[in-house]
């Protein structure tokens, strides 16, 4: 007889040939093989061509799939783990259609406000910069490191963090919610933020621990502007902001702040308020 189906299951295909059954670049398999997320069943020691056995298609189009909706290769891994609990990949599943279903109200808004622009009804730069000197200022703040699709949930649960902490203390709000962004983080790139709650100094210092810090943020010269609207609409601000500090022969530096002027559950999202201040030399 001829060869059994286990026999046939477990037969060893090249590269290539499992790069056109998968659907899966052959620079991608690379990739996943280097980090660990779709290893090849045998290399050639010779010539280190890879060869794949064909049970292994499954694992590769769940990557594919998952790959299609933007799961980050990390949270791929995760899902795949054999050593994964079952509860573990239901929230990392939820918590990304979450962000799939913000991402579809986001495309939606852009939508609207682009037709807004087109006929006329809303300014085409909707921003006046000003600029200013502003005084250094005591926080206690948590630091994260997060794509953009991350942005808002690492604001959140930091945010949440932080007023627990200041409001068991004896330490008093001085200002606005606020977010540093260290680096620039976009759809190529991801970066660091820091979430930050200035607060008046009390006689016995407010006690933090794990990853929250208390510190001096610098003060300096910003240019600054304020965005009426969603949050993650707030990226025309940035460009404005750029954009004068380039016209004018200056340098920006970081961190860029954003300053929550109004609380997001006590006012829909097209009356949100923040200040966007840009550090520049």
């Amino acid at each position: 007889m001829g060869d059994s189906i286990l026999d046939v299951m477990e037969q060893l295909v090249p590269i290539g040939r499992f790069s056109r059954m998968t659907r899966l670049s052959i620079k991608a398999l690379r990739h996943y093989d280097r980090i660990g997320l779709l290893q090849p069943a045998e290399v050639d020691p010779s010539s280190g061509y890879r060869y794949y056995r064909l049970t292994q298609t499954r694992t590769a189009e769940a990557i594919r799939l998952l790959r299609g909706v933007d799961m980050s290769l990390d949270d791929i891994a995760t899902v795949l783990a054999d050593d994964t609990a079952p509860d573990v990949v239901d929230k990392l599943l939820d918590r990304h259609r979450e962000r799939l279903a913000e991402s579809v109200r986001v495309q939606q808004r852009r939508l609207t406000t682009v037709q807004r622009l087109i006929t006329g009804k809303e300014p085409l730069v909707p921003y006046d910069v000003t600029t200013k000197t502003i005084d250094p200022i005591t926080v206690v703040s948590i630091r994260r490191h997060t794509d953009k699709a991350g942005i808002s949930t690492a604001i959140g649960e930091s945010m949440h963090a932080l007023y627990a902490t200041v409001m068991g203390s004896a330490a008093e709000l001085a200002g606005a919610p606020t977010v540093l962004y260290h680096d620039v983080i976009d759809e190529e790139q991801s970066g660091d933020l820091e979430v930050a709650l200035p607060i008046a100094e009390p006689a016995d210092p407010i006690a933090v621990d794990g990853d929250m810090v208390r510190r001096t943020v610098d003060g300096g010269m910003v240019a600054t502007t304020l965005h009426h609207g969603a949050y993650d609409e707030i990226d025309g601000a940035y460009h404005v902001l750029a954009g004068w500090i380039a016209e004018h022969g200056h340098t920006p530096g970081f961190p860029a702040r954003e300053l929550y002027l109004n609380d997001p559950s006590e006012v829909p999202e097209d009356e949100q308020l923040t200040e966007v201040q840009w550090p520049f030399g």
